[in-house]
């Protein structure tokens, strides 16, 4: 299995073998139980659907209910993702991945998540922006400026910089150093920040663009 889902939970810090202190983020991932199981003649493509979080059966619908049963799972997720499947590994409906099955002896890790909203800003705290002269006369203070354009071609371009939402975007952070594996706590130890505020839901998996081996 190439991932599972957790939940961040915060940042501490631990002291490595050297002595060095290092920032981790520490992510209760899984167990996360096998929903379906999709192939390239079913479905169109192959991949393993993982669920996480129980969830009250009258807190979800008929048919998410019914996914579950068919499953054999005992009590109804609330989060529904899917990953590639390792060639070795053996997943049917049903199945439970931990944290020892998936990340043991994985050096790197990529996450990924919703960076915390915050709301709207200007042009200065978004993109940086110097602003205008704050003397001798000066009106645009703040203001990102003109953003005008000549007759051609007349039209501001897509992408301008400008004042607006910040954060609440998916976004990936990858290669992430493992720095511990607790499989009786269900815990991942990742150097360094993740995307989202505590308590949010990520997605952690094998990182693509390095060696996953210690």
């Amino acid at each position: 299995m190439q991932g599972l889902i957790g939940r961040k939970i915060g940042m501490t810090q631990i002291w490595d073998k050297d002595g060095v202190r290092v920032p981790v983020t520490v992510i209760e991932a899984g167990p996360c139980p096998v929903v379906q199981v999709k192939t390239a003649e079913r479905d169109g493509y192959e991949a393993v659907q993982l669920g996480w979080a129980p969830q009250k059966a009258s807190r979800l619908s008929k048919a998410e209910v019914g996914h579950a049963k068919k499953a054999g799972l005992e009590t109804p997720v609330r989060v529904l993702r899917e990953f590639k499947a390792d060639a070795a590994d053996e997943a049917v409906p049903g199945k439970v991945f931990t944290v020892k099955d998936v990340f043991d002896g994985v050096g790197f890790v990529d996450v990924i998540g919703t960076s915390v909203g915050k709301g709207f800003m200007g042009v200065m705290r978004r993109h940086g922006f110097a602003g205008g002269p704050k003397t001798h006369g000066g009106h645009v203070k703040r203001r990102p400026g003109s953003i005008g354009m000549r007759q051609t071609p007349g039209a501001t371009e897509k992408g301008h910089p400008m004042g607006g939402d910040t954060g609440n975007r998916r976004c990936t952070v990858q290669n992430l150093k493992l720095e511990q594996v607790r499989p009786e706590q269900n815990l991942l130890l990742v150097r360094g920040a993740v995307p989202g505020p505590k308590g949010a839901m990520v997605l952690i998996r094998k990182a693509l663009k390095k060696e996953v081996k210690a």
